[in-house]
């Protein structure tokens, strides 16, 4: 298991790094209003996916190993579409799609849930490799195809990053599909239930895993909205780069999320789940709260001179504020994999529909009158009461001590071994 882990927090932090640069080009290339303009559409694409993961996103894994895999997939590529179209509209009537853009939405939603259906399908099966390799085609192909848009074809605009994201996504998708076909062919297709009543089963855990992931990301997300209407675009192009250098840390606790669901949804006894999700959670906070006060330290003149231009002064206050919250996600993160993995998606949801709600009645208070400085406070708040009920609940859900938060000598031990072993594996390889 640490081994997927330690693998996976590479690939995902290969792929940071290249769009961690990709932020700084595009601020140079396309300018404060430029980055804004591109965080709404990509806020807008990442909510229409989430109306897809009713039936394409963790449902898949939770339910592969129940039923036969056609009897899985193929609803999740029929629904794609159909969910799409239903977020894109529901987005146009309450404005929040950007003008002019919702048909490119509207396809980056569908291929980006393709490219997540194929890639849930490859974690479910334990092809982790696969996994990575979907993922660093879809997030770091996107980086050498901007490269080549903007310097060797001279479309400096937001059309050559729309063309690049329907390329990268393109490329990923048409890959995961030939790394699927093996297993699609060689499982059988008989099931006792009929088609119709695995696909009401899929939309009634679906659903509330969807309103979950639809209250996070609105949690994370919906503020741009609100700064855009209250403070215009170009303060979105602050809250957006400010958010990407926090946000950063989260390919840590992102890809732990995904082995603590995988492993958490294969187990059956309580005990194994909890230790598992116990230890994933101890050194996803380590981990995090280092890297952030890393971040931190970073003074505002390196963002404003040398890795953005001067029109993003600000950032590094943005940066501070969303700290500590920043930490709190990563942790509410694993324990929300935790839940839904068991089952338990409506814990999850909780914790999620009560962020969005702090968000929305503090929001709406914070952000006409401070700004970008009021939507960072603003998700702070909403980050920390998230992880503060996911806690609560996992407590009462597993009879957890407080003391069996805090890390051990047997955590760290476990650590150094796995990192012994890993070493001596790669010493043997070679």
């Amino acid at each position: 298991m640490f081994r997927k882990v330690l693998e996976t927090i590479g690939t995902r932090y290969i792929v940071a790094l290249l769009n961690l640069a990709l932020i700084f080009i595009n601020a140079r290339v396309l300018g404060l209003q430029g980055v804004g303009l591109v965080g709404l559409i990509l806020a807008s694409v990442n909510i229409a996916v989430i109306f897809n993961s009713v039936l394409c996103g963790n449902t898949i894994v939770y339910f592969m190993n129940k039923y036969p895999v056609n009897f899985v997939l193929l609803p999740a590529y029929l629904w794609t579409p159909v969910g799409s179209a239903l977020a894109c509209l529901l987005m146009y009537v309450f404005g929040f799609i950007p003008e002019g853009y919702g048909i490119d939405i509207f396809w980056l939603a569908i291929l980006n849930s393709f490219v997540a259906a194929n890639a849930r399908f490859l974690l479910g099966k334990d092809k982790v490799k696969s996994f990575n390799l979907t993922f660093f085609l879809q997030g770091g192909l996107l980086f050498f195809l901007l490269i080549y848009f903007y310097y060797l074809l001279e479309e400096k605009n937001i059309q050559a990053y729309l063309w690049g994201m329907y390329l990268a996504n393109g490329v990923a998708f048409v890959i995961s599909g030939l790394l699927l076909i093996p297993h699609l062919t060689k499982e059988t297709s008989s099931c006792e239930k009929s088609f119709l009543s695995i696909i009401r089963e899929m939309f009634a855990y679906g659903l509330w895993s969807s309103a979950d992931n639809l209250a996070e990301t609105y949690t994370t997300r919906l503020n741009y909205f609100l700064v855009r209407n209250f403070s215009g675009l170009g303060a979105v192009g602050i809250l957006d780069a400010g958010t990407k250098i926090s946000e950063s840390v989260w390919h840590i606790s992102r890809s732990v999320s995904f082995i603590t669901y995988s492993e958490v949804s294969r187990q059956s006894a309580a005990e194994i789940r909890k230790k598992i999700t116990l230890r994933l959670l101890k050194f996803t906070l380590l981990a995090v709260t280092s890297i952030t006060l890393l971040i931190a330290l970073i003074p505002e003149w390196i963002y404003t001179q040398y890795l953005f231009t001067p029109e993003f002064s600000g950032m590094r206050k943005v940066i501070l504020i969303l700290s500590p919250g920043i930490i709190c996600f990563s942790g509410y993160s694993i324990l929300s994999h935790y839940f839904i993995g068991s089952g338990k998606v409506k814990l999850s949801a909780a914790c999620s529909f009560t962020g969005l709600i702090i968000l929305l009645i503090i929001g709406l208070i914070t952000i006409p009158a401070y700004g970008v400085i009021g939507s960072a406070i603003t998700s702070n708040l909403s980050f920390s009461a998230m992880f503060g009920l996911a806690m609560i609940l996992f407590t009462r859900e597993t009879s957890t001590t407080f003391r069996e938060f805090l890390p051990g000598k047997d955590d760290f031990i476990f650590i150094q071994n796995k990192i012994r072993q890993r070493f001596s594996f790669l010493k043997k390889r070679s």
